[in-house]
C-alpha cells in the first residue's frame, strides 16, 4: 500500500487558473502543498498561478484539461503520472480538488438539451470519471474535495440544470467516501454561496442590484469573495480535519437561513 508519509504533499486542482480554483490553489500552496493545476484554454492565466505558487516557495505545474470531454481523461492521467515521476520522483499524489466548471442561467422551460448535457458532462460525468481515472494515482490516506453550490440547498429560478448536477455531486461524494474509506481516503464537498468572481459572466460581482440582494439575504451582510472559500478547501487537506469525512460544508456566510 502507498501512503502519504512523504515529506512533500501534492494536490491536483482542476480549473486552477482562475476564480475559486486559483484562490484554492494558492491557499493549498500556503499550507505547504505542491500543486498540479489544470486549465481549459488560458495557458497564460495558468502560468501566472504557477509563478505565484513558486513565489510562495512551492512547486506547481499546469496541465491542459477539458473536464467536459471524458474521452481525454485517460491521457490526462498518463500526463499526471509522468509529471509526478519527472518533477517529484513520486508515483502518487495526495489530494484531489474537483473544482472546474461553468454555469448556465435559464429557466426550466427555456433550458436546451445541449445546455443540460453540458452541465452533465462538466459537473457530474466529468467529476465521476476523472476521479475514477485518477484513483490509482491517489495515495492511500489521501483526500478528495468536490465543489458543489449553495444552490443545491436553496432554489433560485434559472439555475435548475446547474443545481441538479451539484445535488448529484453531493450524493456522489458520500458514495466516494464509503467506497474509498478502506484506503483511508476521506471525501468531502464544499458548497460556496454566491461569490464575487467571473463565474456566470460575473453577475454577482458586477450587477450592483444582484449583489445588494444577495448581501441582504446573507446573515453576515455581504457577498462572498474568493478568499472566503480557498482556505476552507485547503483546510480539508490538513491533518487538523483528518476525521471530517462524507460531509457537506457550506461556505455561504449564512445565505437564506
Amino acid at each position: 500500500m502507498n501512503t502519504t508519509t512523504q515529506e512533500t504533499r501534492i494536490a491536483v486542482v482542476t480549473g486552477g487558473s482562475r476564480g475559486l480554483g486559483r484562490n484554492a490553489a494558492l491557499a493549498i500552496a500556503n499550507k505547504g502543498i505542491d500543486v498540479i493545476l489544470t486549465y481549459r484554454s488560458r495557458k497564460d492565466e495558468a502560468d501566472t498561478v504557477v509563478a505565484e505558487i513558486a513565489a510562495l516557495g512551492r512547486r506547481a505545474v499546469a496541465l491542459p484539461l477539458d473536464v467536459s470531454r471524458s474521452a481525454g481523461f485517460t491521457d490526462f492521467a498518463v500526463q499526471v503520472k509522468g509529471i509526478l515521476a519527472s518533477q517529484w520522483q513520486r508515483e502518487h499524489f495526495d489530494y484531489l480538488l474537483n473544482n472546474a466548471g461553468t454555469g448556465v442561467h435559464a429557466g426550466i422551460a427555456e433550458t436546451t438539451e445541449a445546455q443540460f448535457d453540458e452541465m452533465v458532462n462538466i459537473h457530474l460525468k466529468g467529476v465521476f470519471f476523472l476521479t475514477q481515472k485518477l484513483l490509482p494515482l491517489i495515495a492511500d490516506g489521501g483526500r478528495i474535495v468536490n465543489v458543489s453550490s449553495g444552490l443545491a440547498r436553496f432554489a433560485l429560478p434559472g439555475y435548475a440544470a446547474y443545481a441538479a448536477m451539484k445535488g448529484g455531486i453531493e450524493v456522489l461524494t458520500r458514495y466516494m467516501a464509503k467506497e474509498l474509506g478502506a484506503r483511508g481516503i476521506a471525501v468531502n464537498v464544499v458548497a460556496p454561496g454566491a461569490i464575487e468572481t467571473d463565474f456566470g459572466g460575473g453577475a454577482v460581482r458586477d450587477n450592483a442590484q444582484l449583489n445588494a440582494f444577495v448581501a441582504s439575504q446573507t446573515a453576515l451582510g455581504r457577498v462572498g469573495v474568493p478568499d472566503d472559500i480557498g482556505g476552507v478547501i485547503a483546510s480539508l487537506f490538513t491533518p487538523d480535519l483528518r476525521w471530517v469525512n462524507a460531509q457537506r460544508i457550506e461556505a455561504s456566510g449564512g445565505m437564506f437561513l
